[in-house]
């Protein structure tokens, strides 16, 4: 089987091919340009570089949220978009379990962290358990300081990474009780590789969706529509 991997959900945009156990290409970009701008050259880019025919994939996988809104809906646009165009199905694969399944294999505990502002994180906990991702705590928004009371609480070693690492350094050392890392700098950013090796995994286990029915998790309300529902209460 052949997938294509996208993630725009993060700072990072990112583009990778798999096809079984062989991962044929990944491209990504962590620099200022917008998720809009870098995609599709980067796909172009993998396509020629590897000879590939997209008509050969069996599915594309996306991020499918949380993160940034307009990083999921540039993602959400190009993964529909290629498979309306070419008739395939889209996995969706959830921002987190694709962040964790960079250190696969572990038999610490993952974190994965991004930066949902508003003092909170999207955040979740997993482990690996006979080389399966097992989510203990499922993806959500929270404050850090929630999230380093659940963690001392499982009272297991375990390593952070993601885009919230940094921002939240400080208090993550301040507060955790148990043992902790930190993800060095070629594993704690999304990577499209791990989105295209579990959307594998995914496809096999026939969780596909039809492209016109894939919608963003985005988790919790845009700002426009806080402010919104904020005016509505106030009427």
């Amino acid at each position: 089987m052949k997938v294509l991997g996208i993630d725009s959900s993060g700072l990072v945009a990112t583009v990778a091919v798999a096809e079984d156990d062989n991962l044929l290409a990944e491209y990504t970009v962590n620099y200022k340009k917008t998720h809009s701008q870098t995609l599709l050259p980067m796909l172009d880019e993998i396509v020629r570089m590897t000879e590939l025919d997209l008509s050969t994939l069996d599915a594309v996988a996306v991020a499918a949220g949380p993160g940034s809104f307009t990083g999921l809906r540039i993602g959400a646009a190009t993964a529909k978009g290629l498979g309306l165009a070419l008739g395939k199905p889209l996995v969706e694969v959830p921002t987190l379990e694709g962040l964790a399944y960079n250190l696969y294999g572990t038999s610490h505990l993952v974190c994965p962290m991004m930066d949902a502002r508003r003092s909170q994180v999207y955040t979740g906990i997993y482990g690996f358990e006979q080389e399966e991702l097992k989510a203990l705590e499922s993806q959500t928004a929270v404050s850090v300081q929630e999230l380093t009371e659940k963690v001392n609480g499982l009272g297991r070693e375990i390593i952070f990474l993601g885009d919230g690492v940094p921002v939240y350094r400080d208090i993550l050392c301040e507060n955790l009780k148990v043992p902790y890392h930190f993800a060095p700098a070629h594993m704690n950013k999304q990577r499209a590789g791990a989105v295209a090796a579990l959307g594998l995994r995914y496809l096999a286990a026939g969780r596909t969706v039809h492209a016109r029915e894939h919608r963003p998790d985005y988790l919790r309300m845009s700002q426009a529509e806080r402010e919104r529902a904020e005016k509505d209460g106030a009427c």
